[in-house]
């Protein structure tokens, strides 16, 4: 009789729909900025700055410049290894999608009223060998009028050890996106990190990154004129 009680909560909760609200606002969330809009990115870190800028006009490898760093012009040696490091980049693997990691069986709602709802829940491993996200619980703010997710926060319940000899006391992870309007939709602002830890217990692993986005807008379509 246990096992049967057990079996039946199990796949009750399998079963168990997604509010509306959450289901519409995650079948319409990206992380990134939308396609056919350029943008401003700037990444702030260890007492360091870059400003880059994401031309849509562009081709796909010719999209992104260095027009800031450290609050100064880039010289030549800083646009050198923009350009390298930026290649490394788009060589690089794809990234698992936050919200296929978003583990909706274990979904509860923390608050909500006519306007916003709070949800939280636990993390799948986003790749084989993953030993963080169990650590994790992710918060999910939706703007129920829109069926807008506006922030994603991925916060660690306790200190943990994702590998040897490495300890992190606090892990914290906070995104945040724009309401979408009348001809505009929803936008990343910003992405903070806060991690708090050591390697080998004298190495600090202590560190702070924000990335925040902004200056917006649609490249201007050229018409070619007729001919005569």
């Amino acid at each position: 009789m246990c096992f049967l009680v057990i079996f039946l909560a199990a796949l009750c909760s399998a079963g168990a729909a997604v509010p509306r609200d959450l289901e519409l606002a995650l079948k319409g969330f990206r992380s990134d900025v939308p396609p056919g809009w350029s943008f401003t990115q700037t990444t702030s870190a260890e007492g360091k700055s870059t400003v880059e800028r994401s031309d849509a006009g562009k081709p796909e490898f010719d999209r992104w410049t260095l027009a800031l760093k450290d609050g100064r012009a880039p010289a030549a040696g800083d646009l050198r290894d923009y350009g390298d490091a930026r290649s490394r980049r788009s060589r690089g693997g794809t990234a698992p999608r936050l919200v296929d990691q978003l583990d909706l069986g274990s979904l509860e709602t923390v608050s909500g009223d006519d306007v916003r709802v709070t949800y939280r829940c636990r993390l799948r491993p986003g790749e084989t060998g993953d030993k963080t996200a169990a650590f994790l619980r992710a918060t999910v703010v939706v703007h129920k009028v829109t069926h807008t997710i506006e922030v994603i926060e991925l916060a660690s319940t306790s200190g943990f050890s994702p590998g040897f000899g490495v300890s992190i006391g606090e892990l914290l992870t906070r995104m945040t996106y724009s309401l979408p309007t009348e001809g505009r939709p929803s936008f990343p602002q910003q992405v903070a990190t806060r991690v708090r830890g050591t390697a080998f217990f004298f190495k600090s692993l202590d560190a702070e990154m924000t990335v925040t986005f902004g200056d917006f807008m649609q490249p201007v379509k050229r018409t070619r004129a007729a001919s005569p």
